[in-house]
C-alpha cells in the first residue's frame, strides 16, 4: 500500500510499526492521516498480532491540523468521516501500543489515549490545549482523560490548557512507562513482541473485556461531547482563537 501521511514497517513477531510522517507540521492530524492509519490497520488485520504507533523520535502529534479545523463548522463536524476512523482505531482487534516522544497534544493526545498502552519518552509533553483556541476536545478527550486520570486531574488538563511532562503523566496514570527518549520505540516493540507471543484468542478476549469495562456508558458521553464540540466550531471565539494562534498573539475571547 502507498501512504503519504504515515510510514509502515513490518517487524519480526508479526508486529506492525506505524510512524506518523508529517514532520513539517509536527505530525498534525488531518483527515487523510487518520484515514491512512485506519486503512493500514485494516490491510494488515489478518497478518499481524500487535501494533506500535509512533511519531518518531522528536514529536508524536502536536494536535489536529489547524487549517482543516479553521474551515470546519457545526454541520461538517457532526457528519465528519473522521469519527469512523477514530472508531476503527479504538475497536481494532489487536493491541496498539503508542510510543510517544515530544509533543502529544490535542488530537495527538486523544490518538494516544485510543491506544491500549502508552510508552513515553522522558521528554514527552502531554496536553489538551483546545481551550486556548476557544473550543474543546472532540475525539474523546473529555471522556478518556477522566477515565485514565480521574476528574480532578482531567479538569486540570482540560480547563487550563497547559502541558504536563512524561513523569507527571505517569503519576496521573495517563502513561504506562517512562523511558529514555532513544529507547521509546524499542521498548514499545519489545512489549509488542511479548504480547505477540501470547494466545491470540486470549489477547482478543482480554482486550474486549477491558474495553467493555473502561467504556461502559462512554458511547453516550462521546455523542454528547461531539455535539458540544461541533457547536463550538461555529463560534466567534473559535475563529478568534485560531487567528490568534496563527498570528502568535494572545486571543481576545468574547463568549460568542
Amino acid at each position: 500500500m502507498s501512504f503519504e501521511d504515515i510510514k509502515i514497517e513490518l517487524h519480526e513477531d508479526d508486529i506492525l510499526l506505524i510512524t506518523l510522517n508529517r514532520n513539517e507540521v509536527y505530525n498534525a492530524l488531518r483527515t487523510q492521516t487518520l484515514q491512512e492509519i485506519s486503512a493500514a490497520l485494516l490491510h494488515y488485520k489478518e497478518t499481524i498480532k500487535c501494533v506500535v504507533l509512533t511519531g518518531g523520535e522528536k514529536v508524536f502529534a502536536a494536535g489536529a491540523d489547524i487549517d482543516e479545523l479553521a474551515t470546519k463548522g457545526t454541520l461538517e463536524s457532526l457528519h465528519d468521516t473522521r469519527t469512523s476512523y477514530w472508531e476503527s482505531i479504538k475497536n481494532y482487534k489487536h493491541p496498539i501500543i503508542a510510543a510517544v516522544n515530544g509533543f502529544c497534544l490535542g488530537g495527538g493526545c486523544e490518538l494516544a489515549m485510543h491506544c491500549d498502552i502508552i510508552i513515553a519518552g522522558e521528554k514527552a509533553k502531554f496536553g489538551q490545549p483546545e481551550i486556548n483556541l476557544g473550543i474543546m476536545p472532540g475525539a474523546g478527550g473529555t471522556q478518556r482523560s477522566v477515565r485514565a486520570m480521574g476528574k480532578s486531574n482531567a479538569m486540570l488538563l482540560l480547563l487550563c490548557g497547559t502541558f504536563i511532562d512524561a513523569k507527571r503523566a505517569q503519576e496521573m496514570h495517563l502513561v504506562s512507562e517512562v523511558v529514555a527518549t532513544d529507547e521509546t520505540i524499542n521498548r514499545a516493540l519489545e512489549l509488542a513482541s511479548v504480547i505477540a507471543s501470547k494466545s491470540p484468542l486470549a489477547i482478543s478476549a482480554i482486550k474486549s473485556a477491558v474495553l467493555e469495562s473502561f467504556e461502559g456508558g462512554l458511547n453516550a458521553s462521546l455523542k454528547y461531547e461531539k455535539m458540544l464540540f461541533s457547536g463550538l466550531l461555529s463560534s466567534e471565539d473559535k475563529t478568534e482563537g485560531i487567528n490568534a494562534f496563527k498570528e502568535k498573539r494572545k486571543p481576545n475571547f468574547k463568549g460568542k
